[in-house]
């Protein structure tokens, strides 16, 4: 499965922290991020990620086209609900994409686990058909 990684500056650490706990289950698919999370998460877990450019300078971008290519199977995006800056990746555009494509969409980290756990249980399998 493909897995888009996403965060807010303000969240990356904790996004490090979830790749950390969570890096079994990540290390079995494949990993997408926006150029500046995914070098924070491969310093920190040592998984291989492929990286777009940072989401200021068109990463962004690149996630949504995969997004609207139907090819993310899967899209973590930690975001600052409270005080997100303008040069950090739209949120609603994401939202927007992932509703429109069925692509399951957690924003915060709660969700995060129960996608997580639903991806190693096989329960987002169906995805490879809806493909």
């Amino acid at each position: 499965m493909n897995v888009g990684l996403i965060a807010h500056d303000s969240k990356k650490k904790l996004m490090q922290n979830f790749c950390i706990a969570y890096r079994g289950i990540l290390g079995k698919h494949k990993l997408f991020a926006t150029g500046t999370t995914g070098r924070l998460i491969e310093e920190a877990t040592n998984l291989n990620v492929h990286k777009y450019l940072p989401g200021p300078l068109g990463g962004e971008y690149q996630l949504w086209a995969d997004i609207e290519g139907n090819y993310m199977d899967m899209v973590i995006f930690l975001r600052d609900s409270l005080s997100p800056k303008v040069h950090e990746p739209d949120v609603d555009k994401t939202v927007k994409l992932c509703d429109t494509h069925n692509i399951p969409l957690a924003t915060n980290v709660a969700t995060a686990e129960l996608l997580i756990h639903a991806l190693d249980r096989g329960d987002l399998d169906w995805r490879e058909m809806y493909k």
